[in-house]
C-alpha cells in the first residue's frame, strides 16, 4: 500500500515524499519478492539491497543478492587547519564503507610517506591558509612531494579536492600544487580536481559522484538525508542569536575599534569548548544598497533567486544573501564580459594577479555600477554573477562553564575611506552597531586543532597579540575554572599601552589570583624602538625552553601571513639556541610537536 511504501522509504532513509514519486514507478510486487528495476534511480547494490529489505519490510521472501567482487582500495589523505577538510574525508569514508570499497582515512601527518606508490586510489582532500600554504598538518607531506625524491607514481590513481576561499589571491593553491605534482611524480588524474569556495556542498557531491564512478564498484553516491521537522540549530539552521552587549575594548585615543560582544545562546542547544569558532551570518548595510538600486539598468522590483533556490525582491537578497563588499577575478571578468569598459577589459585579459588585486582593493559592488556601468537583462543575471554572502568565523573568546549559555567574541572593527567613500567589514560593523538587536544567525565551527590539553597538570604556553587573545582568553577562563594546576604564560602585544591593553583588568586579575603564572607584553609603539611578542619570546628563550621540555603547550592565535611566521622563527631560534640543535633539527623538533599537539595554531 501507499502508507507501508511511505514508511519503508523512511525507515531505508531514502527521502520521506510521497510513495507516487518516490518509489511508485519502479516497484514492481512479483508473487514474492520485491524487484527493483534496472530503470530505477539507484546502482545495482543499492537496488539489491533495496529489494532485500523492502521484501523484508512489507513481508516478503528474501531475495539472494550476487556477491560483489574484490573490495577497491582507496586512502584518503586530509589537510586541515580548522576541520574542514577532516569533516569532508570523514564524509567521504561513510560514503565508500556502504559500498565495495575497502577505504583508509588518514590525517596528513600520521601517513607513512613511503607507501604512496603502493596506492592504488589516493584521494587528497586539503585546505589553504595563509599565502597559499598547506595547513599545519599539511606540511611535512607537502613538503615532500615538493622535493625531487619522490619515487615514479606510475600506478597510483589520484583526484584533489581543494577547499579555499575567493576573497584570498592563494585561492585554493595547496590543492592545486598537490594537483600538479602528483601528476609531474606519474600519477593518473582519475577525476578532475574541484576548488571550492566556502560554501563547497554542490561541488563535494560533483567530486564524491565523479571519484565513485571513475573508481568503479558500487555506494551510495547520492545520499538524501532524511527530513527532519525540526532541524537543530546549527551550520544549516543557524540560530537567531539576541546580542546582549558589545562595547569597545580600547580606550579613547586609540587608532583602533576591538570590540567585546557577547551573544545569547539560551535554548539554542548549541554547545562549544574552549578552542572552537563561532560562524555568524551578517547583512550588508541597506543603505548601500538603496544607493545601487537606481543605477540598476533592468526593472529592480522584479523578485530574484537566492541561493537557496527561494525567490525574494531584489532588495532583500542584496541585504541579505549576496556578496556586494568584495570583488575577485571572477567578478571582474564577468562584469567585463557586460560592460564597454576597454579599462576593465584590458585588466582582466591582463591576467595580472598583482593589479587585479590592486584595483580590487579598497573597491566594492557599487564603485563597479558607478564608474564600470554594465548592462544585464534582469534582476536573476544580475545576482547570477554575485558570490553568497558567507558566515565570517570568529575564535570564541569564552569559556561554557565561565559563561553558561553565552558566547564571547573579540572583534576588530574594521572602518576605512577609499576612493572617496567610507567603508567598513561587513560583518564586525554589523556585531558592532546592533545592540539589543537578534543576530541573524550563529552556528558552532569546531576546532579540534586548538585544545588543551587534557591533562591540567601539563603547562600551558600561549602568544596572541591583538584579537588573537580572543581563544587565549577562553583557555584561561576554562584553566581557571577547572583548577588546572599546570603553569600558564602568556604573550600578549598591541600598539600602545594606554589604548590598547585590550582585556586588562582581567589579565591583571589572573595575574594576582596566580592563573596566568607569567605575563609578558610587548606594545610595539611605546618606546623608539618598536618590540612585538616575538621579541618578547627571544628575551625569554631560556625558560620557554625548560617548559617545551618538561612537556608544555605551545598555541599561537592571530595574523598568519606575519605574526604566526615570526613567532614560528622566534621558537625555532629558541630550540636551537638554548637546545643546541641544528637548523633542520629544530625544525624536526617543531615538527614533533605538532604531531604531538603540543604546538597548535589558529591562524587567519
Amino acid at each position: 500500500s501507499e502508507d507501508e511504501s511511505k514508511r519503508a522509504c523512511k525507515i531505508a532513509r531514502l527521502a520521506p515524499c510521497s510513495a507516487e514519486v518516490t518509489l511508485g514507478p519502479f516497484l514492481f510486487q512479483m508473487s514474492s519478492p520485491i524487484v527493483i528495476p534496472e530503470n530505477a534511480p539507484f546502482n545495482a547494490e543499492q537496488r539489491a539491497w533495496l529489494s532485500e529489505f523492502l521484501t523484508k519490510a512489507l513481508g516478503g521472501a528474501s531475495v539472494e543478492v550476487e556477491p560483489p567482487g574484490p573490495a577497491i582500495p582507496v586512502t584518503i589523505l586530509w589537510g586541515s587547519q580548522t576541520g574542514n577538510s577532516e569533516g569532508v574525508a570523514k564524509k567521504f569514508l561513510k560514503a565508500l564503507k556502504s559500498g565495495n570499497y575497502e577505504p583508509q582515512v588518514f590525517d596528513m601527518a600520521a601517513y607513512d610517506k613511503s607507501k604512496l606508490p603502493t596506492e592504488k586510489n589516493l584521494l587528497i582532500i586539503t585546505s589553504t591558509y595563509g599565502d597559499g600554504e598547506p595547513p599545519d598538518n599539511a606540511s611535512d607531506f607537502y613538503e615532500y612531494l615538493m622535493g625531487e625524491t619522490v619515487p615514479s607514481l606510475e600506478d597510483v590513481n589520484y583526484s584533489v579536492f581543494a577547499l579555499g576561499d575567493s576573497e584570498y589571491p592563494d585561492f585554493c593553491q595547496c590543492g592545486i600544487e598537490f594537483d600538479q605534482r602528483l601528476e609531474a611524480f606519474g600519477a593518473k588524474r582519475m577525476f578532475k580536481r574541484i576548488d571550492c569556495d566556502v560554501d563547497y556542498d554542490e561541488q563535494f557531491a560533483e567530486w564524491k559522484q565523479g571519484v565513485m564512478t571513475a573508481m568503479g564498484g558500487s555506494g551510495r553516491i547520492t545520499e538524501v538525508e532524511e527530513v527532519v521537522a525540526d532541524e537543530p540549530f546549527g551550520k544549516k539552521n543557524p540560530f537567531p542569536s539576541p546580542l546582549l552587549n558589545s562595547f569597545d575594548l580600547n580606550k579613547e585615543g586609540s587608532a583602533r575599534e576591538t570590540y567585546h560582544v557577547e551573544l545569547s545562546l539560551k535554548d539554542s542547544g548549541l554547545e562549544y569548548q574552549v578552542g572552537d569558532a563561532l560562524g555568524v551570518l551578517s547583512h550588508n548595510p541597506a543603505q548601500v544598497v538603496d544607493e545601487m538600486l537606481p543605477l540598476l539598468p533592468f526593472n529592480v522590483k522584479d523578485f530574484v533567486p537566492l541561493p537557496s533556490g527561494a525567490e525574494v525582491s531584489l532588495r532583500e537578497a542584496l541585504i541579505t544573501s549576496y556578496d556586494i563588499r568584495s570583488l575577485n577575478k571572477r567578478l571582474l571578468k564577468a562584469w567585463s564580459e557586460r560592460s564597454g569598459s576597454p579599462f576593465l577589459r584590458a585588466l582582466v585579459e591582463s591576467g595580472s594577479r598583482e593589479e587585479i588585486e590592486e584595483f580590487c582593493w579598497g573597491r566594492e559592488l557599487i564603485d563597479l555600477i558607478n564608474d564600470h556601468p554594465a548592462d544585464f537583462a534582469d534582476g536573476e543575471e544580475f545576482v547570477s554573477v554575485l558570490k553568497k554572502l558567507q558566515p565570517r568565523l570568529y575564535s570564541i573568546a569564552s569559556s561554557p562553564n565561565a559563561h553558561p549559555s553565552e558566547v564571547h567574541l573579540t572583534v576588530a572593527i574594521v572602518r576605512y575611506n577609499s576612493h572617496g567613500r567610507d567603508r567598513g567589514g561587513v560583518c564586525s560593523t554589523y556585531l558592532s552597531d546592533r545592540v539589543g538587536d537578534v543576530c541573524s544567525g550563529v552556528f558552532v565551527h569546531n576546532n579540534k586543532a586548538f585544545r588543551l590539553p587534557e591533562d591540567h597538570s601539563k603547562d600551558v604556553i600561549m602568544v596572541g597579540p591583538g584579537t588573537g587573545i580572543a581563544p587565549l582568553r577562553a583557555f584561561l577562563e576554562e584553566r581557571e575554572f577547572s583548577k588546572a594546576n599546570g603553569r600558564n604564560w602568556l604573550f600578549f602585544g598591541n600598539p600602545c599601552r594606554a589604548t590598547d591593553f585590550i582585556y586588562e583588568d582581567e589579565i591583571n586579575a589572573w595575574v594576582d589570583n596566580g592563573t596566568l603564572t607569567k605575563l609578558d607584553l610587548a606594545f610595539s609603539r611605546d618606546q623608539e624602538n618598536k618590540i612585538y611578542v616575538q621579541d618578547r619570546m627571544l628575551e625569554a628563550g631560556a625558560e620557554l625552553w625548560d617548559w617545551l621540555q618538561g612537556g608544555g603547550y605551545f598555541y599561537v592565535c592571530g595574523d598568519a601571513s606575519r605574526m604566526a611566521k615570526d613567532v614560528d622563527k622566534a621558537l625555532q631560534t629558541i630550540v636551537k639556541t638554548h637546545g643546541g640543535l641544528s637548523d633542520e633539527e629544530a625544525i624536526d623538533y617543531l615538527k614533533k610537536l605538532k604531531k604531538e599537539k603540543r604546538y597548535a595554531r589558529d591562524v587567519y
